[in-house]
């Protein structure tokens, strides 16, 4: 068995986290300051972490290597198969022409960039957010924007930055629950704090997201519809999480802020409009469909993947009802198929009968106190979202009437599309598991709970740090999540009030997750660009996680420490 050591460098903890912060530092610095490709940055951080696991914390050379295989096969089930999926149902209306009729059918709606960005990215990125999670809403959201007609950059960065405030609630609430299993906290109590927490993101991120894509004349022309984007979002999530369900979180408030927002561009309207460009609308498009086409300056749209004799429809005859179903159907058969799946009967049959768990071999740790650290792996091969995603991939693809060899080199064409996005997942998610079984992680989160008293100033980086490492809200609880309870136990801290803190902080750290950005960059069509959408939202990140740590420090005290719910 290999124990691990908080302090294996010379008997100090804090010249032990220095050395432990080495290959997230590693990693971080070659993004953004060396503009070095994800794939190549996440393969050096993994060497760094496997090195340092032995040669400093002394875990056995067949430990460390199992780890890495145990990380790299989560990075594959359910991230990448998600990922791929979601990719392939988005590919499949590229091919079909579809995705071209769902731009003009959003411009239906508003040709604003701006109340798109809300409705799209905030609102539907949401939903999704609720079924799916793991990247699906940023790559899905970005190829709506793109559709529309919004340059590839700024989609990818807006829907990055609106993948955070339904994020601790993502996945049917998978996060908050990971965390009650980890911590053993009441669900419903996590459910609650972490409702009276993340509606204050909620409520700005509307308002920023029109500020990235107008600056502040956005802010000031469109203040009425984002507000009430944001304050629609915040009270549905606080009163679902409160006195509701903590799986359905995200729906109900996803669902009331699109009425909300529909409903007041009734009745109101922005005095100007941002529009899209319809030579952009047509350069993105052809750019994702894999074809080669002229924009407007003379240039040509440089093409991601060749879907060699992309299918197009015939438009003659077809009603506009018609039109706007078969171009939003995909997304109405996802969202069935996931809602299908969380019926009770259906979720109950789906844990017992597809789900293989097993213990992973070649691991025995246990952490540094001598208990067994739970090398146990659990892999769905149904109910994952991965599956649920390739199942409403056929039926689109049968409703679409696409000969099964179109969609099967559309499936082809999206692996060749993302083969440097999966060495990033693959090798990221090795890193994370290297760092957390060796104890390099645990090392880390020592050290900052070793402040005592400050630690609620604390406490929300260390969530925010591990959704960075690990990409997932839930990782992060099953990471960080019974440290930050027991720490504030013994720093006389209300350990419901750390342990939600570690959900919901951990939300701002997704948008510089190595993995999402992978994610957003494929989507976006610009692969190896990691870096510079990192430059963008980091300090957006930093900005926001500064905020919500004051919020999280006053609710430690006695000025706000009445919204801590107790048993």
């Amino acid at each position: 068995m290999f124990q691990q050591i908080l302090d294996p460098l010379f008997g100090s903890l804090a010249l032990s986290a220095l050395v432990a912060v080495i290959p997230l530092a590693t990693l971080f610095v070659l993004l953004g300051v060396f503009r070095v490709k994800a794939w190549k940055a996440s393969l050096v951080g993994l060497v760094l972490s496997m090195l340092l696991a032995v040669a400093v914390w002394r875990m056995p050379v067949p430990q460390v290597v199992s780890a890495s295989l145990a990380g790299a096969l989560y990075g594959v089930v359910p991230i990448l198969w998600i990922l791929v999926n979601a990719l392939w149902v988005y590919r499949l209306t590229v091919v079909t022409g579809w995705f071209e009729v769902l731009g003009d059918r959003i411009r239906a709606i508003s040709d604003d960039q701006r109340i798109l960005a809300i409705i799209i990215a905030f609102c539907f990125g949401a939903l999704l957010e609720s079924l799916a999670g793991f990247g699906a809403p940023v790559a899905i959201s970005i190829a709506m924007l793109i559709a529309a007609g919004m340059a590839p950059v700024k989609a990818a960065v807006v829907s990055l930055l609106a993948n955070t405030a339904p994020v601790a609630f993502g996945a049917m609430a998978a996060p908050i629950i990971a965390l009650s299993g980890v911590t053993g906290i009441d669900i419903h109590l996590l459910s609650q704090m972490a409702g009276r927490q993340t509606p204050f993101l909620a409520v700005f991120v509307p308002l920023i997201l029109v500020f990235i894509v107008d600056g502040w004349r956005g802010v000031r022309q469109t203040w009425p519809v984002a507000t009430v984007a944001g304050v629609a979002f915040a009270v549905s999530q606080f009163i679902t999480s409160n006195f509701i369900a903590v799986e359905i979180t995200d729906v109900v408030a996803a669902v009331v802020t699109v009425i909300a927002v529909l409903v007041t561009l009734k009745f109101w309207t922005p005095r100007s409009t941002v529009a899209f460009e319809p030579a952009i609308a047509d350069a993105n498009a052809g750019s994702a469909a894999g074809v080669t086409v002229p924009t407007s300056g003379g240039k040509t749209a440089t093409t991601v993947v060749k879907v060699a004799d992309a299918t197009r429809i015939d438009r003659s005859g077809r009603t506009p009802a018609n039109l706007t179903w078969n171009a939003v159907m995909p997304y109405v058969v996802i969202i069935a198929v996931f809602s299908i799946s969380q019926l009770p009967p259906v979720k109950a049959f789906l844990a017992e009968h597809a789900t293989l768990t097993f213990a992973w071999p070649g691991l025995d740790v246990s952490d540094s106190s001598g208990e067994a650290v739970a090398t146990v792996f659990k892999l769905g091969y149904i109910g994952t979202g991965g599956t649920l995603l390739l199942l409403s991939g056929i039926i689109v693809a049968l409703l679409y009437r696409l000969p099964a060899r179109r969609a099967l080199e559309a499936y082809g064409a999206t692996l060749h599309q993302l083969r440097f996005t999966i060495v990033t997942v693959v090798s990221v998610l090795a890193l994370a598991y290297v760092m957390n079984l060796s104890g390099q992680t645990h090392t880390l989160g020592a050290a900052l709970a070793a402040t005592g008293g400050f630690f609620a100033l604390l406490s929300p980086a260390i969530g925010w740090l591990g959704v960075t490492i690990t990409g997932s809200d839930t990782s992060s609880n099953a990471l960080f999540g019974l440290l930050q309870a027991t720490t504030a136990q013994k720093v006389g801290l209300n350990p419901v009030l750390m342990a939600a803190t570690n959900s919901s902080a951990g939300v701002l750290g997704k948008m510089l997750s190595p993995q999402n950005l992978a994610v957003a960059a494929a989507a976006a069509g610009m692969p190896g660009k990691e870096g510079d959408l990192f430059r963008k939202l980091l300090w957006w990140s930093l900005g926001l996680l500064i905020v919500f740590t004051g919020l999280v420090y006053l609710q430690s005290t006695p000025i706000l420490g009445w919204m801590v719910p107790t048993p």
